[in-house]
């Protein structure tokens, strides 16, 4: 059974930074695209930033040079810097892992509050 199970969540003050990680229960490897995706409340999930197998990355434009996302395939993590917190950061947090580009996997997500 596939899992992906995100840590790093928090309280964070505008400004600050926190880091996010998921731990995958298959090789890095076998995701051809994992990412980060956030709903805040009342708001449709939203993607984050992905990145591929090949190491292509892709980040929302709302987060471009704020966030950083990173792959350790060899501890089967992926993870997600964020810097420069602002307020409408605040959300669910949720991994994501794609196989075979049509199996969609999805962690059970972690909050994030950054408090103005």
């Amino acid at each position: 059974q596939v899992q992906l199970v995100e840590s790093g969540g928090g309280l964070v003050q505008a400004g600050g930074s926190l880091r996010l990680s998921c731990a995958a229960s298959l090789t890095t490897f076998s995701f051809n695209t994992m990412g980060w995706y956030r709903q805040a409340p009342g708001e449709q999930r939203e993607l984050v930033a992905t990145i591929s197998n090949g190491d292509r990355v892709n980040y929302a434009n709302s987060v471009k040079g704020r966030f950083t996302i990173s792959r350790a395939n060899a501890k089967n993590t992926v993870s997600l810097q964020m810097n420069a917190l602002k307020p409408e950061d605040t959300a669910v947090y949720y991994c994501y892992g794609q196989r075979g580009f049509v199996y969609d996997y999805w962690g059970p997500g972690t909050q994030v509050t950054v408090s103005s």
